[in-house]
């Protein structure tokens, strides 16, 4: 942990040993990329045999889902990843494709102008869920009072449980996901906390919050471990990981081809994550998410570690934008940027203080590990 001098940061990629989980060994290499070097031979296949595999993945899902209404379901955030996904899945293999949209509020101008223009000129069907916009108020200042880690998890939440609803509203077994192991191979152990969690969505949301959730999606998470990871009635795949995917070439070409606006940095498609990432984070933990990034993109061989250490010498965010960013949320959520100020200044609070379900998703990722990682 930190010493005297300040936090070490790993001699291998940027992350450093100021966050409670990040160890650094005799080497000073950190336990987050060794991690993920360790599990890159098992998730990346930038090759002409990852390739191959994606070609008779998708052959597959197109024989074996000929007679219902789509081949796959995807997510469009209006971010580069997912955008990307349905450039790929369209242009190059012309599935079926149902889009889905979960409109929870916190849009950008440039991410709602994106997903229009890919789903205009690719010509596939949209969906979108849009979220009652007190309820996601109600539920946001819950978190924020509840002084959690996962401030993104109402969000996060409402999109996976639309996903689940609509499969099987559509009969749909295959959903295909924007994650990626080139930009997002590094975690940090029990850094975060999952979402899909609907016992501690509503445990905080009664301890904290003033209006009941009428419409709200939530799911229990005996119900999504059971569909989804048992059953596997929804399945989910990672097409990115089986390409030499490169963000920066993805979005230029995005660009090109549809004139996609670029947003910004990683996932602020949201003006909340935005927040979240920019201000939340580095004032309650100290933390700069771009270590996150930059440390997966040395990991994929796509960022050199000196270009990395030069990047985080740049202010997160200016502050004068981080003040207005911070006047936008307060008036969003219907609060003073004191009184929002007061809620990103609470005591740290661990999620399990409120009901949960942390033991189920512990022993499911145990297991998962035990079965050969991540497909």
């Amino acid at each position: 942990m930190t010493g005297l001098a300040g936090p070490r940061v790993c001699s291998v990629c940027v992350m450093d040993d100021s966050y409670p989980g990040v160890f650094l060994d005799e080497k000073g290499q950190c336990n987050c990329c060794r991690d993920a070097f360790e599990r890159k031979p098992r998730e990346w296949w930038p090759t002409v045999e990852g390739r191959s595999r994606l070609d008779a993945t998708i052959t597959r899902i197109k024989r074996e889902m000929k007679d219902r209404p789509y081949d796959v379901i995807i997510g469009l955030s209006g971010g580069v990843d997912s955008a990307y996904v349905a450039h790929l899945l369209r242009a190059e293999y012309d599935l079926r494709i149902l889009a889905i949209h979960v409109d929870g509020g916190w849009n950008t101008e440039a991410a709602v102008r994106n997903i229009e223009l890919l789903v205009r000129k690719l010509n596939i069907d949209l969906f979108t869920e849009v979220i009652e916009w007190q309820e996601m108020r109600d539920l946001q200042l819950a978190y924020l009072r509840a002084s959690v880690l996962n401030q993104d998890a109402p969000q996060d939440h409402a999109f996976f449980s639309t996903i689940y609803k609509l499969a099987q509203k559509y009969n749909q077994r295959y959903f295909l996901s924007g994650v990626n192991f080139s930009s997002e191979s590094i975690h940090i152990p029990q850094g975060g906390y999952p979402a899909m969690d609907g016992r501690n969505v509503r445990a905080i949301h009664e301890a904290h919050g003033l209006a009941p959730l009428k419409t709200f999606p939530i799911m229990g998470t005996l119900q999504y471990l059971w569909l989804v990871r048992t059953l596997r009635q929804v399945e989910i795949l990672k097409p990115l990981n089986y390409l030499p995917y490169d963000k920066e070439e993805a979005k230029r070409l995005l660009m090109r081809e549809y004139g996609f606006v670029d947003y910004g940095s990683k996932h602020q498609e949201s003006r909340f994550t935005k927040f979240y990432q920019e201000i939340y984070l580095p004032i309650r933990y100290s933390f700069d998410k771009r270590r996150l990034h930059y440390s997966a993109l040395i990991v994929a061989g796509q960022m050199s570690r000196e270009e990395a250490l030069s990047d985080l010498q740049e202010p997160l965010v200016a502050k004068e934008r981080a003040a207005r960013d911070k006047r936008f949320i307060a008036k969003k959520l219907g609060v003073s940027v004191a009184e929002l100020d007061r809620l990103v200044a609470l005591p740290i609070v661990s999620h399990e203080k409120y009901a949960n379900n942390a033991s189920l998703y512990r022993l499911n990722h145990m297991l998962k590990r035990l079965l050969g990682g991540v497909r």
